[in-house]
């Protein structure tokens, strides 16, 4: 099944949870096993145990492509050494540091939150290696929160204005559609996980929500 649901510690919002980055999708340690194999026959993906200065929000606070990542500035030294094993790291400091709240990246391009300073969104390019663009999303600023992305596609929250539209299409070079996920929620970056091979959502997803992701990421 390319589009398939679970819940993360009683949450639906496995997004905040779970991080696909490149071929490796970073999870937190207290999985339990049915749901780490559901992740991993799902998601296709090598899958990594982690914490980031102690939090299970792995989503929320990292996001990256097969060239580099980007992680929350709470992260430790042993978690940026556990990290860099797996591409290059940027620490996002100050107040712009929720990483996977703010970004949304594949392997063309990254959308980033206007919250980032200018030196930081080059820094971001230089380590995943593709081209930045700063811009909202629905007119908010958490732009990994409002879409989910991979190679193959975007979803975006359902009142993105055609003028962002147009900006994300350029940089990322994947075509966008809009949906929700979690019975309604527009945060569909919350709401889910994907990969090139599937995507996992929270347990609330209706069939209805579950075939337009199919379609917005290409698995169809």
């Amino acid at each position: 099944m390319t589009v398939d649901s679970v819940d993360i510690f009683g949450s639906d919002q496995v997004g905040i949870h779970l991080a696909a980055v490149g071929n490796y999708v970073f999870h937190p340690a207290e999985l339990s096993e049915p749901v780490k194999e559901k992740i991993d026959n799902v998601l296709g993906l090598e899958s990594i145990e982690l914490s980031i200065g102690g939090s299970n929000l792995i989503g929320a606070l990292l996001c990256g492509n097969s060239k580099g990542m980007a992680v929350a500035d709470i992260a430790t030294e042993s978690d940026i050494d556990l990290l860099t094993s797996y591409g290059d790291v940027v620490v996002m400091e100050g107040g712009v540091n929720t990483a996977g709240n703010l970004l949304l990246a594949n392997e063309t391009g990254v959308v980033a939150s206007p919250s980032i300073p200018e030196e930081g969104l080059e820094i971001i390019a230089q380590v995943m290696q593709v081209d930045v663009v700063a811009t909202t999303i629905a007119g908010q600023d958490v732009v990994g929160s409002l879409g989910v992305c991979n190679d193959q596609g975007i979803l975006l929250h359902p009142d993105v204005t055609p003028e962002e539209v147009i900006l994300i299409e350029e940089v990322m070079k994947v075509p966008p559609m809009v949906g929700t996920a979690c019975f309604g929620s527009p945060y569909v970056g919350a709401g889910i996980c994907a990969s090139n091979e599937g995507a996992i959502t929270g347990t609330e997803t209706t069939g209805p929500e579950m075939n337009r992701i199919e379609d917005a990421l290409g698995y169809l």
